[in-house]
């Protein structure tokens, strides 16, 4: 096995364009994930699971769970790399790690821990790893650091009680990737909008955001994917308010199929009340904490 230290490997290189920045003006965590689509095939082609031999084999190599960590941030021009590499490998799949830097400053911006499954490519049916890959997989083991993880206390709520109903379309063509799922952005657009419905219940409208110069960072996300949409498939989210803070709150979304009702995917996501011209997080106002606290839905276990 190579030394944990020579296993990294660059697996993306670019910057943040213009397009790419949100309303509270920096890098838009949709195109986060865009790019750590591009880091994990870069990374799972070097261990034989590229998109040539997976199409030939009838496989995808699909992200079920991901843990991002959004340390700091990215701005319109910022230049940024990733490097990549295995936590672990064994029969139900692999466990990949990402670190995404500012390479203008070399500052660590977002951590990335996900777990990618093989599956069929037209039933999505999970299959086991190839003995071939878990070896060239083990060659890229990376050392990284298992934080003790406080969410693992805390259950997702259940049933629908303080859900709201916050997105709703369908996938678009130009949303799928190659074998024709929805792409990772293709979701998180959608959580995205969907917060904007969840806060202005609140008091985080829009007009005041924008009249206030205050806005939501967030600082972290723990996605799971469970099922999967194509185009024209209809999705449908409808999120919680799960814990409000001084300055913190953190949300829990459902998507679902909206013509089947299955579950596609959950995200919860944790962040602030951010003051976009001081660049830190304020106390959210007395009137929309209380507001906000008449909104939360219990079962969601210790917050931050």
């Amino acid at each position: 096995m190579l030394g944990a230290a020579m296993s990294w490997i660059e697996t993306y290189r670019g910057t943040v364009y213009r397009w790419e920045v949100d309303n509270v003006d920096h890098f838009t965590v949709a195109y986060y994930f865009a790019r750590f689509e591009d880091a994990t095939a870069a990374l799972l082609e070097t261990v034989g699971l590229g998109r040539v031999s997976l199409a030939a084999a009838g496989q995808v190599a699909a992200v079920v769970e991901s843990r991002v960590r959004y340390l700091k941030e990215l701005r319109v021009a910022d230049i940024l790399h990733m490097r990549s590499g295995v936590i672990e490998a064994d029969l139900r799949g692999l466990a990949l790690g990402h670190e995404l830097y500012d390479s203008g400053s070399g500052a660590l911006c977002t951590t990335v821990e996900e777990r990618v499954v093989l599956a069929d490519a037209k039933t999505r049916a999970h299959l086991p790893m190839d003995a071939g890959v878990r070896e060239a997989a083990r060659a890229r083991v990376v050392s990284w650091p298992r934080e003790p993880n406080p969410a693992s206390a805390r259950s997702a709520p259940e049933g629908a009680t303080g859900f709201i109903d916050t997105a709703r379309d369908a996938i678009k063509p130009w949303e799928v990737d190659a074998v024709g799922f929805a792409a990772p952005t293709a979701y998180i657009h959608r959580f995205s909008a969907a917060n904007g419905h969840l806060l202005a219940g609140f008091g985080m409208t829009p007009a005041y955001m924008r009249q206030q110069q205050r806005g939501l960072s967030t600082f972290e996300f723990r996605l799971s994917f469970p099922g999967a949409l194509r185009a024209g498939d209809f999705a449908r989210v409808q999120s919680a308010l799960v814990h409000i803070g001084n300055s913190s709150m953190r949300i829990f979304h459902r998507m679902t199929d909206g013509r089947t009702n299955a579950l596609v995917a959950t995200l919860e996501q944790s962040g602030v009340h951010l003051d976009m011209a001081a660049r830190r997080p304020i106390p959210l106002p007395d009137d929309l904490r209380a507001r906000a606290k008449s909104l939360l839905v219990d079962g969601s276990g210790p917050g931050r």
